[in-house]
């Protein structure tokens, strides 16, 4: 099912906050949530573009993203937050975001496109969607709780 993606833009932002809190259980207000994106993340570059069936008020699917320089990746493309509501999964709204967003870092001169996700039994799906769009593990990912 095709949807229309379009960028959310501020002070739209609570049109992604049901899906990314699909993502992002601990976000339960949606005030916060809009403020910490438009606030704290769109000045360091974060990006919204979510994904819209005729009649549907809020994105049915999000991804979040920004543009960096690392010395190892040169320049790239991160998503930060990909998620779809649970009631509108397994209709190809995840693909479409990951090939728009392919377009994208092309289109803004990026080499690469990264993203990083959890290794739990509960993200199987999300990783087949990304070794089906051409996504490989290419690193280990260390963090440390300070």
């Amino acid at each position: 099912m095709a949807a229309e993606l379009r960028e959310i833009v501020a002070p739209d932002t609570a049109l992604a906050f049901p899906a990314l809190q699909a993502l992002r259980p601990h976000y339960t207000s949606e005030t916060k949530l809009v403020e910490d994106v438009d606030e704290l993340l769109r000045p360091e570059g974060y990006r919204l573009v979510g994904a819209f069936e005729d009649g549907t008020e809020h994105a049915l699917a999000v991804a979040g993203f920004r543009v960096q320089h690392m010395l190892a990746r040169g320049h790239y493309l991160y998503v930060d937050d990909l998620s779809t509501l649970p009631e509108a999964r397994r209709r190809g709204y995840g693909r479409q975001l990951l090939d728009w967003l392919a377009d994208e870092a092309r289109r803004l001169g990026c080499e690469r496109l990264h993203l990083d996700s959890a290794v739990r039994a509960e993200r199987i799906d999300a990783h087949r969607l990304y070794f089906n769009a051409g996504l490989a593990i290419e690193a280990y990912h260390f963090a440390r709780v300070l």
